[in-house]
């Protein structure tokens, strides 16, 4: 399974934000920059992000985007099943109507199982987990606390 860039570039916006936390908003542009994602597709990530009440807009000169909740209050798996429009590896194990072997097939169980496995790992790491942990020495990259 591969997830989708919107995804894996809305986990990035969020976790560029979860290190901006307590600085003010975040302008766009600064993210799309740091992240080398267009500004256009992360317009396009930001949209069910404020939606499902993730981030907050500010007006003004000073304005920009914000994180409504602390990063530790955010995990993976919820900015992943949001912006893959649900937790589930196979649309016929979450609704068995779309295919009419559902109910004998042998499969479907696998799918189920193993998209509960992935979301629990996933809904254990939140995005305070995967900051850089303390300053970074002289001249040398953060390093990153990777959970995975």
């Amino acid at each position: 399974m591969k997830l989708s860039t919107k995804s894996r570039y809305g986990t990035r916006l969020l976790l560029d934000m979860a290190q901006h936390y307590n600085q003010g908003p975040v302008q766009l542009g600064d993210i799309a920059k740091r992240q080398n994602i267009s500004v256009k597709y992360l317009e396009q990530i930001i949209i069910p992000l404020k939606k499902a009440n993730y981030i907050q807009s500010v007006r003004g000169p000073k304005g920009g985007h914000a994180l409504t909740r602390p990063p530790a209050e955010i995990t993976v798996g919820e900015i992943v099943a949001l912006l893959e429009e649900g937790a589930t590896l196979a649309e016929c194990s979450e609704h068995s109507a779309v295919c009419e072997r559902s109910a004998t097939c042998p499969t479907r169980v696998i799918w189920q199982e193993a998209a509960k496995a992935m979301f629990d790992k996933l809904n254990t790491i939140t995005l305070a987990d995967l900051l850089p942990k303390g300053p970074a020495p002289a001249g040398t990259a953060r390093e990153v606390h990777h959970v995975l």
